[in-house]
Formats: C-alpha cells, structure tokens, sequence
C-alpha cells in the first residue's frame, strides 16, 4: 500500500499532498501530508487524481474498527494512504502500456490497496480502470467507481438478481443504494426501497417501483415478502429481515460483522434462506475490471446517474468523515483534488 514519508525535500515536484492519520480515531486524526510522489512501474499509469470519496468503509479504515480491517491499514496505527476510488486523468505512462495514453480521462479503484486520497496514485493499466465517458464529471465518474461498483458487484455476482425478481433495497438514498436502485431497474427486478421522508422522491425517480418511508412505516410490518433484501448500509439483520424472505430467498449486507459472519455459516446448513457478505475489495480485478465496464457502459448510455449529497475539497477531508459518521448520508460524498 503507498505509505506515507515525513523527510522533507526541496523537489516540490516528487511531491504530492495526501491524507493521512497517525492514530486510528475520529476524524480530526486526518491530516494533509506531503508524501512522495509515485512513480508508475513498466505496467502502470499514474493518475492525476481529480476527484475521490468518502464512505462508511473508509471510517472504518479511520478508526481501525472492526478490528479485521487493520489487517488492511495497519495493526498498531494507520500506514497507508486512504481511499481507493478515484476519477481524473492519466500524467504518466510506464513502458510497457498499451492501452492508455497521458492526459486520457480515467476512473476506477486501486481496491484492495489503498492510496486515492492523493494527487497522485499508481494503477496497473489491466487494474480496475476505464475510460470516462465524455460529457461525465471526475466527481460523478468517482461516485460510479466507488459506490456503483459495490452495488453491482452486490446485486449481479452475490445475489445473481433476474429479471421479474423482487428486490428490498434498504438504505435506498445513500450512495450504495442510489445505484442499487438504479442497477435493479435496469436488470428488470421489481424494486422497493426504504428510506427517509425528504428522499422519498429521490428514490422514485431513479426508478423505485414503491418507496417505504421509515420514519412513518416499519418496514417489516409491511407484510411483503421479497426475492432479495440488500442491506446497503448495512443497518439492519438478518434476524430483522429473515420474515421478510421468499423461500430461497437472500439476505445482502455491505457491512461485516460477527453476526452476519455467523449467519452466513448456519444458512448454509439451515433453511432455505440465507444471509450473505461480501467485500468488493476481496473480489478478483478482472471481475471488478468485469463489472466497471459494464458501469461505463451504462453511465454513458445515461441508463445510470450519480447522486452527489455532498463535495469536500481534500482540505476539508475531517468534515467530510464527519458527515459520512453522522449515518444520514445523501448519495455520494465526493473529495476533490483540483
């Protein structure tokens, strides 16, 4: 994973700003470091990072919690730079590429490294990367590679979601729901989402069939039964939304837990539905590279469009936790790097 360098140098141009913490905490342990600049191997290209994001996963790199994760970003204390999606364009190329040239307009992550909340990030050229469609902003074109990525990686290869098929997405206005939304329409499911009063139209228009408000309905006193319930931020369990199953139904969540990890092992040997986890990061980069493609595709056709609640500029990267923390997330929250 980058690390980060405290010497200091007079070269400002093997330099780089970048986010990093000494301590996992809360988000006034986010700092803005300069870092050196990376240099692309011969299979690499070096991005001009333009535009990144902010979510639940990268609070919890921040705080080191679930512990597992520290596996990722360091036992004792954070060692590497956050972040992993990224949009902007292409500054230098090793030798070895073919397929892209500089000033080429990319987007996509560096999952399961790390390393985007940078000006600067290194990609292997067959990574999780494509070209952004013209006409589509660095922000929007982020919010695709971190959020839509997740939610279709969710709906296609972890619930294998069919046409006809019913689909409960909760959380349906945060930044993995917009998209889950959207994904499941486009596949021809049948789609519920559940979210507050205020993004009840939000969630209609990017084509929800009915809309649960919660603050008003309880959900699972609603009565209706579902193919797929996708747990976008993952508030909710399997327990809570076990009644609400078709037989042979699945229950998806985005978060990691002992519990889900649990109920994942006894559905397997119990019952007819069951109860899954999956991590984006942990999938192989030719599905990831798989599946942004098909994004691409989609974002360009207009069949798919991003949600921005909010935009940061990396400078006000501890408010921009701050808000991811507050649980209350519209859409994606989007860093910039201009």
């Amino acid at each position: 994973m980058p690390t980060i360098a405290t010497e200091r140098t007079t070269k400002t141009d093997t330099r780089m700003k970048a986010v990093a913490a000494k301590e996992y905490g809360g988000p006034e342990v986010l700092q803005l470091y300069s870092a050196p600049k990376p240099t692309p191997e011969p299979d690499e290209v070096l991005i001009r990072v333009r535009a990144s994001t902010v979510g639940p996963a990268n609070s919890a790199m921040r705080e080191g919690r679930p512990f597992p994760v520290r596996f990722f970003s360091g036992l004792r204390r954070p060692t590497s730079i956050p972040g992993d999606a990224f949009a902007g364009e292409i500054a230098a190329v090793g030798k070895a590429v073919t397929h892209f040239t500089v000033g080429d307009r990319v987007f996509g992550t560096t999952a399961p490294e790390s390393g985007a909340h940078a000006e600067y990030v290194c990609v292997p050229e067959d990574g999780t990367l494509e070209l952004t469609p013209p006409g589509v902003s660095d922000a929007e074109a982020a919010a695709v590679a971190d959020n839509g990525l997740t939610a279709m990686l969710f709906l296609q290869d972890v619930a294998d979601l069919q046409p006809g098929q019913s689909i409960l997405v909760n959380g349906a206005s945060g930044g993995i729901g917009t998209f889950a939304v959207q994904i499941a329409a486009h596949i021809g499911a049948e789609v519920t989402g559940v979210c507050s009063t205020r993004n009840v139209d939000l969630v209609r228009s990017l084509g929800a069939d009915a809309v649960v408000d919660y603050t008003t309905t309880d959900v699972a006193g609603t009565g209706e039964t579902y193919d797929v319930i996708f747990d976008a931020v993952g508030k909710g369990s399997f327990a809570q939304f076990k009644g609400m199953l078709n037989p042979g139904g699945l229950y998806v969540t985005t978060v990691p837990s002992g519990r889900i990890l649990f109920n994942m092992a006894r559905t397997r040997l119990v019952g007819d539905r069951r109860a899954v986890f999956a991590a984006t990061g942990m999938k192989s980069a030719g599905v990831r590279r798989k599946y942004l493609k098909e994004l691409r595709e989609l974002l360009d056709a207009g069949e798919i469009r991003s949600v921005i609640g909010r935009r940061y500029p990396i400078a006000e990267i501890v408010e921009a936790h701050r808000y991811v923390d507050t649980g209350h997330k519209r859409g994606t929250a989007v860093i910039t790097l201009d």
